[in-house]
């Protein structure tokens, strides 16, 4: 994916999907695909309180985009990818874009992982901000709707977290952004408390693009 103003990660062919991720609901089976791919340079996205139309060109930084996976077309339900060979230590920043249905993770500006996720529902939508992990569960399990999360991030008081789930056509969330299990084992191991998630709608940025937006993250 090297066209300039992609999503970062790309995005998905979105279908109506039923409630989940605290998963409820229809199952609508289609194929899962994983994916590890090298990187390359390649455009990117989003960020809530972080408007392109608010960042500033920098040399460097360490939320300053230096790389995004070259993943080329739409990733797929079920697929993922990551790639840290080689990538220097820098702080962690994790972006969700609610529009292209994609997450991407950051490391000291490098593109490191990117998954297609499910999302709330209009009744229990994925809200929209800057949320920092503020709990960690490995083995959780929903006390409302008795089902696994795995690899819990929480991001709010009121249960919106970044967990495993089957990231499948059939299936939504309560709020929740469900990533396959391997790709949420991946970002549980590194995520630290505190590490900021930041979630929008269809928000673009260009590579050289500090998506911190000048503020303290």
């Amino acid at each position: 994916m090297n066209t300039a103003g992609k999503w970062i990660g790309g995005g998905i062919a979105v279908g109506v999907a039923l409630l989940a991720g605290v998963m409820v609901g229809t199952r609508l089976p289609t194929p899962a695909t994983t994916a590890h791919q090298t990187a390359a340079p390649a455009q990117t996205a989003p960020a809530d309180a972080l408007d392109p139309a608010n960042t500033e060109m920098v040399a460097d930084g360490p939320f300053v985009i230096k790389r995004v996976l070259p993943i080329q077309g739409p990733i797929k339900y079920g697929e993922w990818h990551w790639d840290d060979a080689d990538v220097p230590d820098g702080p962690l920043l994790v972006t969700v874009d609610l529009e292209a249905r994609v997450i991407s993770v950051f490391q000291g500006g490098y593109e490191i992982g990117a998954a297609a996720v499910l999302l709330g529902t209009d009744d229990h939508p994925t809200p929209l901000g800057t949320f920092p992990i503020i709990a960690k569960i490995r083995d959780n399990i929903s006390s409302i709707y008795d089902a696994p999360m795995p690899f819990t991030m929480r991001l709010t008081n009121d249960g919106v977290a970044i967990h495993g789930a089957p990231v499948e056509k059939g299936y939504a969330s309560h709020g929740c952004i469900g990533t396959p299990d391997a790709f949420a084992q991946k970002l549980f191991a590194i995520a630290k408390l505190g590490d900021k998630v930041v979630i929008t709608r269809g928000k673009k940025v260009d590579l050289g693009h500090d998506l911190s937006g000048g503020q303290a993250l």
